[in-house]
């Protein structure tokens, strides 16, 4: 996930006073930067997971039942924390929003990902989906209304292409289905990331996300027990982890680690860390299911990688 927090603290490190003063504040900065640069290497890990761990819930669940079921257990989960520490309700003028974050990290992207991977392969969503940053960038500038260097969109362009190139070579000459449902699902969730974002500087990333999971409780129990009364349930091992991590792991505690990392050692360089989740899901995919990458996938994902690498150096 890459929705922005802007909570990123000054530096602690103090210009003049007593040198003994001045290395304990140095030495506190540089703990706090490690930490939180160890926050944001577990989001990124338990992000990376998401897609494996999809593939293992639909062992046990269809694709409505999975994402219906993953979302009113994250939304419980959530909730617990937000009463826990007694967070208030969000002012009424930021509904509309965590509504746009909910349609589109809570139930948009897990649902659409999710049908996706009823046909495609996790190595192939994962070089889809890495586009997600240069998406959610686009969305943003046009969100903002900033103008973006030129190199950033040759950059954006360029990736865009690579992804495409790359769906239509492995689905046989066309888009498959599975790749539609991927190029929707960057662009809802690139909207919920982007309103995530604009909320974020309001309130502390993880309340963002948690508000959004709760505002679709209701819309989730009730799509659990119309979907569970329709779809098969075969409850299985990997089924059950794969359901426990997307609710717990990757929506709750993914979101939760890494806007704490990124609120720490700011968002730049956070977004440096996560160049690396499309590669880690590519491992996961031959790890955890045995997937045989095709030597375009890696080639694919590598590319991509560079072209959001350039559009961070070319800035917005």
């Amino acid at each position: 996930m890459t929705a922005q927090d802007s909570a990123t603290p000054p530096s602690s490190i103090a210009v003049g006073g007593a040198g003994t003063a001045h290395a304990i504040r140095g030495t506190h900065n540089t703990h706090g930067t490690r930490g939180g640069t160890l926050l944001a290497v577990l989001g990124v890990v338990a992000f990376s997971l998401t897609f494996p761990s999809t593939v293992w819930g639909l062992e046990s669940f269809g694709p409505w039942s999975l994402v219906a079921v993953r979302s009113a257990l994250a939304a419980l989960i959530a909730g617990g924390f937000l009463l826990a520490l007694r967070v208030p309700v969000p002012e009424r003028r930021h509904w509309a929003g965590l509504a746009v974050v909910g349609g589109g990290v809570v139930v948009g992207f897990p649902l659409l990902t999710t049908l996706a991977l009823e046909t495609s392969t996790t190595s192939h969503a994962a070089v889809v989906v890495g586009l997600l940053p240069l998406t959610t960038a686009a969305f943003a500038a046009v969100r903002t209304g900033r103008r973006p260097s030129r190199a950033f969109w040759l950059a954006a362009l360029a990736g865009a292409a690579v992804v495409i190139t790359f769906a239509v070579q492995q689905s046989g000459g066309a888009l498959s289905s599975g790749d539609l449902y991927l190029f929707g699902a960057l662009l809802v969730c690139a909207a919920g990331y982007t309103e995530g974002g604009r909320l974020a500087g309001v309130m502390p990333g993880w309340q963002v996300v948690g508000w959004a999971l709760i505002g679709c409780l209701p819309l989730a129990v009730a799509g659990a027990a119309v979907a569970l009364s329709f779809e098969p349930v075969r409850l299985t091992a990997h089924g059950v982890i794969g359901l426990a991590w997307v609710a717990a792991g990757s929506t709750f505690f993914g979101l939760y680690v890494w806007y704490r990392g990124m609120a720490s050692i700011g968002i730049a360089r956070a977004s440096q860390l996560q160049l690396a989740q499309p590669v880690l899901t590519l491992v996961w995919s031959v790890l955890l299911l045995g997937e045989h990458l095709t030597p375009a996938a890696p080639v694919a994902a590598v590319a991509v990688l560079v072209c959001i690498a350039v559009t961070q150096r070319a800035g917005t």
